[in-house]
């Protein structure tokens, strides 16, 4: 965790973006270290945490990291888990939790209102269109002999 710590520290000293900092690590070892880099990259989803599984997925050439571990400076905000999700990580360690940043100004709430159905319909307006002409891309998908799931 203290790793997870200093990468926070250095990009904060940098103005790379808030406190947030993530290290993987896969048998004791660290594969990948990150902090957050939303102000140097004018990404908003240059997140710690998605970082460190860009780049450990980058080193261990697979996208597959459930025999890795997730150490995060702070508890991983939606998109964060998400993508820990989606990389198959199994066990996150994290320091501050969602109530500690909220107060100094990093508040998901909003994202666990709307992930919930609880948030006001007018911050985000999601509308389907297109529906038939999507499906066939899926049943191209479906169809394609040569895929690899994921």
């Amino acid at each position: 965790m203290q790793i997870a710590i200093d990468e926070a520290r250095e990009g904060m000293e940098h103005n790379h973006g808030g406190p947030f900092g993530a290290i993987i690590v896969k048998d004791g070892k660290i594969i990948s270290r990150a902090h957050n880099r939303v102000l140097v990259t004018n990404d908003p989803t240059a997140h710690a945490e998605v970082l460190a599984i860009r780049q450990a997925s980058e080193v261990l050439d697979k996208f597959d990291l459930s025999d890795c571990e997730i150490y995060t400076s702070s508890q991983p905000c939606p998109m964060c888990l998400a993508a820990i999700y989606w990389a198959r990580i199994t066990k996150v360690y994290f320091g501050t939790n969602k109530e500690d940043v909220a107060a100094i100004g990093f508040d998901d709430s909003l994202f666990y209102k709307f992930i919930r159905g609880d948030a006001d319909k007018s911050t985000l307006e999601i509308i389907n269109i297109d529906r038939k002409e999507c499906l066939e891309l899926l049943k191209e998908w479906d169809e394609k002999t040569d895929k690899e799931m994921y």
